[in-house]
């Protein structure tokens, strides 16, 4: 008889190595799609607005004065006192050209909100376009 020779497994050993061929090939992979992606991207060009020199300069604003007697005045105008909202607003419209001209009423403290308001809204129905109130700043204020 012939002596059968038993199978001999062959043992595989494992390595020690990392493969880095695979990480490699992303590698490479990744710069050339960033290297042909990069000149596609457009940086975002903004068109800033451009600040010239005006024509004419601003309208300084027409002041009313307002004390807490309720006497309505206007300096720049003339020394006249006016009792109520409606004559106000006439000669604020006779003596406005344009009605772009700011108004600025400037009120003593002591005056009802409700009589500041209701000289505001007389200008306004008046189509006065720019009304303001005139503030005086306190120290309290800028700190």
């Amino acid at each position: 008889m012939s002596q059968l020779q038993p199978l001999r497994k062959r043992v595989r050993r494992t390595k020690a190595e990392m493969n880095v061929v695979p990480y490699i090939d992303v590698m490479l992979v990744l710069l050339v799609i960033f290297m042909v992606v990069a000149p596609m991207i457009q940086t975002n060009v903004l068109n800033l607005p451009s600040v010239g020199t005006s024509a004419a300069p601003p309208e300084p604003p027409l002041v009313i004065q307002m004390s807490d007697a309720g006497a309505l005045t206007v300096p720049s105008l003339s020394s006249d006192v006016y009792r109520n909202a409606d004559e106000l607003t006439a000669a604020v419209l006779a003596a406005t050209a344009n009605k772009s001209q700011p108004v600025v009423l400037a009120a003593d403290k002591s005056v009802a909100y409700g009589d500041v308001m209701a000289v505001m809204d007389s200008l306004k129905q008046a189509k006065v376009d720019r009304v303001g109130l005139l503030l005086k700043q306190t120290d309290s204020a800028t700190k």
